[in-house]
């Protein structure tokens, strides 16, 4: 009999260790096998809201959904427009420039702005709603006066890079989720840069809006990422931590 309850606990004892070590076994291969998910944030700056110097319509609006999204990812980045005040953008540094104008910037065709988003301006800080302590790490584009910079990951001539690209695939990163501003000019060419150096690529729609100069730059901003192979969403998928 007591032979019998020595035999019954160690086949207890080595079949739960079987078990947990199973288990672990999962564990490490879904870690290791885990797809790493980032969120870029674009340019959620106070020029870019109502009342600032190229204010997008209801702008602010989208800061609440952004906040309450940081924790849902392994990583969290920020891209910040950073305009010296000789900016070849700025249609104040041209004779008779007029915002809204195409001009030939090099081999680049650019539009004409309002100053905006001048280095340690007002108007170049993140609104103050921002969870600023959410964000892993800040990468500004815009700095160099000759090129304008519309993606998060290089100048509008693709020879300059950010350093968002090496950054995202240092830390393993597979798929990103933009949200930010402006849908029509910065958040679609994060998109479609990160969609080319191959990342997964979703925009989230409860996260951005467009400036819309012309009334169809949204929609037909969306229809191009679309077509591109960008994954148009309103809001994170059921499956997101799978």
């Amino acid at each position: 009999m007591r032979l019998y309850h020595i035999q019954y606990h160690f086949q207890w004892f080595f079949c739960n260790a079987l078990q947990h070590v199973f288990f672990i076994d999962i564990y490490l291969f879904l870690d290791k096998n885990k797809l790493m998910k980032a969120l870029i944030i674009v340019d959620v700056q106070n020029d870019f809201m109502p009342g600032g110097a190229l204010p997008v319509p209801d702008g602010n609006l989208i800061i609440p959904y952004i906040n309450s999204i940081m924790d849902k990812f392994d990583l969290v980045v920020s891209t910040q427009d950073s305009h010296p005040m000789d900016h070849k953008s700025f249609a104040s540094n041209h004779p008779n420039g007029k915002v809204g104008e195409v001009i030939q910037l090099g081999n680049q065709h650019q539009i004409l702005w309002n100053n905006h988003c001048i280095i340690d301006s007002f108007g170049w800080n993140f609104h103050s709603e921002l969870n600023l302590d959410g964000i892993h790490k800040n990468f500004k584009k815009g700095e160099n006066v000759d090129i304008d910079s519309y993606s998060g990951f290089f100048d509008n001539d693709k020879k300059n890079s950010t350093g968002l690209n090496e950054f995202l695939k240092s830390k393993n990163i597979s798929e990103v989720y933009i949200v930010g501003l402006a849908l029509d000019y910065c958040v679609k060419a994060t998109a479609l840069d990160a969609l080319q150096l191959g990342f997964k690529t979703n925009l989230l729609m409860r996260g951005t809006k467009a400036v819309n100069i012309h009334p169809n730059d949204g929609k037909n901003a969306l229809l191009e990422l679309e077509q591109n192979g960008v994954i148009i969403r309103m809001d994170i998928p059921i499956n997101f931590y799978l």
